[in-house]
């Protein structure tokens, strides 16, 4: 969700015969921030794949790893910040026929499995955690399914400037430039936004010009243009 109020929605998505349900729990959809546990445990996961090792679907971590990669601080309010970003992922469920690591999986499952304090203090802060990624996201991971993305990604502050960066990632990537019309971007957004706030915001974002790797353009027939600075 871009949202940072809890969202409730249940969401589906269908393109080519490909579809997704995402049915949020209790505390609602994860937000764009908490995607960031999962990109924490998938680096975590590659890094060992790249040592020639197999890792376990279990992540081990120092909380205060994870708050330092991602720029979140370490005051008290972060910790409970991140304890619930694990309650929605966990509490989310997913029904997909994608195919991931020549798998496919036509059946429900949550993002991640499991997750427990593995230690906590007196004053309730969750110094250590352990998450077991969902099987779905394990495959994606072990067969190398991931982008990699600019460290600074977690200095972007407005959810949709999260959002346009890993769109242009994608279907950018190091291409010189990638186009899109302006309906079709809001789609792939996930913009809850009427077209013509949704333009506003684009506008905005290409004024701000933070959107690190690319540079963005709107025209006045709505065709947005996402460039790649390393190529101009």
């Amino acid at each position: 969700s871009l949202s940072t109020q809890v969202d409730r929605r249940v969401l589906r998505y269908e393109h080519n015969g490909n579809t997704i349900t995402i049915k949020p729990g209790y505390d609602g959809l994860p937000t764009i921030y908490d995607k960031d546990v999962l990109i924490f445990c998938a680096s975590y996961l590659r890094a060992a794949i790249n040592q020639g090792e197999v890792p376990s679907r279990t992540v081990r971590f120092v909380t205060l790893d994870f708050l330092t990669l991602t720029q979140r601080g370490s005051g008290g309010s972060s910790y409970e910040r991140f304890r619930e970003a694990l309650r929605r992922l966990s509490g989310t469920r997913i029904e997909t026929n994608i195919k991931t690591g020549r798998i496919r999986i036509e059946e429900g499952f949550g993002l991640i499995d499991v997750w427990r304090a593995v230690k906590e203090d007196s004053t309730g802060l969750v110094i250590a955690a352990e998450i077991k990624l969902s099987q779905w996201l394990y495959n994606a991971i072990l067969s190398n399914e991931l982008l990699t993305i600019n460290p600074q990604y977690f200095d972007l502050r407005k959810p949709m400037e999260r959002r346009l960066y890993e769109i242009a990632r994608k279907h950018c990537g190091s291409q010189q430039s990638w186009k899109i019309r302006l309906d079709k971007l809001q789609l792939k957004a996930g913009s809850s936004s009427i077209l013509r706030e949704f333009r506003r915001i684009i506008r905005e974002i290409i004024a701000d010009n933070h959107l690190l790797d690319y540079e963005v353009s709107l025209s006045d027939d709505d065709m947005v243009t996402f460039t790649n600075r390393a190529k101009k």
